[in-house]
C-alpha cells in the first residue's frame, strides 16, 4: 500500500511536471484561487472580474486595457474535464434580470478558463505578433478553507480544541444540545452506531448555529456541506473527550479512525489536486459584516483566517516552478461589500481588514510573495449621497433593502481610523462595542440598465485586476 502511494505520487509529479513545462512553451495559464468565508462574496466576485474583463469599459486602472493591449478575450472550455465549469451565464443573469438577485452561493469546486489575446508592450511592440494568456479561475466553498488546517492536526489535539471553543462564550449557547449529550456518552465504550449517529448530528447543529450567528469557525467544514458523503462514516464522527485508555472497537477509536479518513479522503485530494496549483490568491474579507456581528464575531474571523492562511505556499515562482512545485506569488486580500460605506470610509475598511491577516502578509512578503490589501465592492449596490440631520451633513448610502426592495438612505457608522480600537476588545473578549454600533445593511443587486459592451459597476475591480495579472500582461 505505501508502495502503491509512492508511485501514484511520483506519477502525479510527473504528469504534472509536463504539464507546466508544456505551459512555459506554449500559451501560459495563470491559476486564480478565488476563497474566503461565507458571505464573503466569491460568486459575484468572479462573475463581475469576468464580465469587466470582457468588456472592459470601467476598468482604467488594469493598464493593458487603458493601453488597449487586451485585444480580444473569451470563454473557453476548460481542459480538466473532471471539475464542472463555473456557472458564469447563469450569475450574470441573475444580476441582471428585471427583478436582480444575488446568485447562489457557492456549493461545490468550479473553475472557469477566460483567455485573453494581448499586444506586446514596451521595446516588445515593434516585433509585432500577439500572444495569448489563459486565466483559470476556480471557486469553491468557503466552508473547504476551514478543513485545509486539520491535515496537521491529530484527532486528540482537534477534540480538545473543539471541545474548548464549544464551550467558550458566543458558542455554549449553540452547543448547549451537543454538550448536554457528549456527557450521557462514554468515548471508552464499545461503538454504537446509533450513539455515534447521534453525536455528529448535534455536533452538525451546533455548527450551524454558530455560521448561522456569523462566527467563521465551523469546521470540519463538510459537515455543513456534505454533498455526496452525506450519511458516510467519513462524516460520522465528532470531538470526544479523551478517555484514560484506548481501546480497539471504542467510540473514540472509531471516530479517531473515521477523521484521519476525513483528512485522507476528503481533505487532502482538494489540497494536493486545487489549492497547492494556484499561482495568484485572492482572499475576500467580509470585515464588516463581522464588524456588524459584534466583537466576538471579528475575532472569531481573525482566528480562522489566521489558522487557514497558514496553509498557503507563498512565494516567488521560476521557471523550475513546475519541478519543485507552485508558491503563491500573490496575495491580495480585500475588503468586500466597500459599497456599504461612503467612499471616505474606504481605507479605514481596508486597514482593518489588513490588520486582521497581518501576520500572514507578513509572512508572505518575508517569503518573497507580493501583497496588498484594498477595499472592494465586485458589484456596485448603492450610490452616495450627502443629506441633513439634526442640523448638519451626513454622508449616507442609498440602494434597495433587500427584504423590501424599497429604496433607503443608510448611515452604517463610522470605522475607526485605527484597527485597533476594534480589533483590541475582541482579542480581549468584549462582549458588544463600546460607545457606538455598527448596522450593515443587506442590499438587494442594482437594476441595471447595461448597454452592449458595458459590464456590472464596481469599486476597484479594475485595481484588484492590475494587482494579480497586471505583470502578466505587460
Amino acid at each position: 500500500m505505501i508502495l502503491n502511494r509512492i508511485t501514484r505520487s511520483v506519477t502525479r509529479g510527473i504528469e504534472e511536471t509536463i504539464e507546466g513545462i508544456g505551459e512555459s512553451l506554449f500559451d501560459p495559464v495563470v491559476r486564480i484561487g478565488v476563497t474566503g468565508l461565507s458571505r464573503a462574496g466569491k460568486t459575484v466576485f468572479i462573475t463581475s472580474l469576468v464580465a469587466n474583463l470582457l468588456d472592459r469599459g470601467r476598468m482604467p486602472q488594469l493598464r493593458a486595457a487603458a493601453e488597449g493591449r487586451i485585444l480580444s478575450a473569451w470563454l473557453q472550455p476548460h481542459p480538466d474535464h473532471t471539475v464542472p465549469r463555473f456557472a458564469f451565464e447563469d450569475h450574470m443573469a441573475a444580476l441582471t434580470a428585471p427583478e436582480p438577485h444575488w446568485p447562489e452561493s457557492t456549493r461545490s469546486i468550479s473553475t472557469l478558463r477566460l483567455s485573453l489575446r494581448l499586444r506586446p508592450s514596451g521595446l516588445l511592440t515593434s516585433l509585432g505578433g500577439q500572444r495569448t494568456i489563459h486565466l483559470d479561475i476556480i471557486d469553491y466553498p468557503g466552508e473547504w478553507l476551514l478543513d485545509l488546517p486539520l491535515m496537521s492536526q491529530s484527532y486528540a489535539s482537534w477534540s480538545a480544541r473543539t471541545l474548548e471553543m464549544a464551550g467558550s462564550p458566543g458558542r455554549s449557547d449553540h452547543a448547549a444540545a451537543f454538550l448536554a449529550r457528549l456527557k450521557d456518552c462514554d468515548p471508552a465504550a464499545a461503538l454504537n452506531e446509533a450513539t455515534a449517529t447521534g453525536l455528529a448530528e448535534s455536533f452538525t447543529a451546533y455548527l450551524a448555529a454558530s455560521r448561522a450567528a456569523g462566527l467563521s469557525s465551523v469546521a470540519p467544514g463538510r459537515f455543513l456541506m456534505p454533498g455526496d458523503l452525506e450519511g458516510t462514516p467519513a462524516l460520522t464522527f465528532a470531538p470526544l473527550p479523551q478517555p484514560a485508555a484506548k481501546r480497539g472497537g471504542s467510540l473514540w477509536n472509531t471516530f479517531e479512525k473515521r477523521f484521519e479518513s476525513y483528512k485522507r479522503v476528503v481533505v487532502a485530494p482538494f489540497f494536493r489536486n486545487h489549492f497547492a496549483r494556484f499561482d495568484r490568491q485572492v482572499v475576500l474579507i467580509d470585515a464588516l459584516g463581522a464588524i456588524s456581528d459584534g466583537p466576538r464575531a471579528l475575532e472569531d474571523l481573525r482566528t480562522a483566517m489566521a489558522e487557514i492562511l497558514t496553509c498557503f505556499r507563498p512565494g516567488k515562482n521560476s521557471w523550475l516552478a513546475p519541478i519543485l512545485g507552485r508558491r503563491v506569488d500573490r496575495i491580495l486580500f480585500a475588503a468586500t461589500k466597500a459599497d456599504h460605506l461612503h467612499h471616505s470610509q474606504h481605507a479605514r475598511l481596508a486597514a482593518i481588514a489588513e490588520a486582521l491577516v497581518k501576520d500572514a502578509r507578513d509572512r508572505a512578503n518575508f517569503r518573497g510573495a507580493k501583497t496588498g490589501a484594498m477595499a472592494i465592492a465586485s458589484l456596485r449596490a448603492t450610490v452616495e449621497q450627502t443629506v441633513e440631520h439634526r442640523g448638519r451633513t451626513v454622508d449616507v448610502v442609498r440602494g434597495r433593502l433587500l427584504d423590501t426592495g424599497e429604496d433607503a438612505a443608510l448611515f452604517p457608522g463610522t470605522l475607526p481610523e485605527n484597527p485597533a480600537h476594534v480589533l483590541s476588545p475582541a482579542r480581549h473578549g468584549a462582549e458588544e462595542w463600546q460607545g457606538t454600533a455598527y448596522n450593515v445593511t443587506r442590499f438587494a443587486p442594482p437594476k441595471l440598465d447595461l448597454h452592449p459592451g458595458e459590464a456590472p459597476p464596481h469599486i476597484r475591480l479594475d485595481r484588484a485586476a492590475e494587482f494579480l495579472i497586471g505583470d502578466r500582461l505587460a
